[in-house]
């Protein structure tokens, strides 16, 4: 059973960047599509990013495209580069992956989460 772990969140102000990571352990995850879930407070969790297990297909999110990046560093390894932040991306986020038949990055599911890492954007 693969366990993640996320890794990098913090406080930023608003417009400011941060990078957040999401290492797997216990096995290769090779096969395996991986994404960004968040959930902010009061709100249901919501689909950010995802990426193909070859890292070259991407899907995000509308309220986040063009400002995230979603990156594949290694078969077990990815992180979400977020940038001009604002308060609305207060959050939760969850690293979560999936076995993938092919080579196609989703939005639904994902069966193994993250504890996840808050992310905090003041004004």
């Amino acid at each position: 059973q693969e366990r993640l772990a996320e890794s990098g969140g913090g406080l930023v102000q608003t417009g400011g960047s941060m990078s957040i990571s999401c290492s797997a352990s216990q096995g290769r995850i090779n096969n395996y599509a991986m994404a960004w879930f968040r959930q902010a407070p009061g709100k249901e969790r919501e689909f950010v990013a995802s990426v193909s297990r070859s890292g070259r297909r991407k899907t995000y999110a509308d309220a986040v495209r063009g400002r995230f990046d979603i990156t594949r560093e290694d078969a077990n390894t990815m992180s979400l580069q977020m940038n001009n932040l604002k308060t609305e991306d207060t959050a939760v986020y969850y690293c979560a992956v999936k076995i993938a038949s092919w080579d196609s990055a989703g939005r639904d599911g994902y069966t193994t989460w993250g504890q996840g890492t808050q992310v905090t954007v003041s004004s």
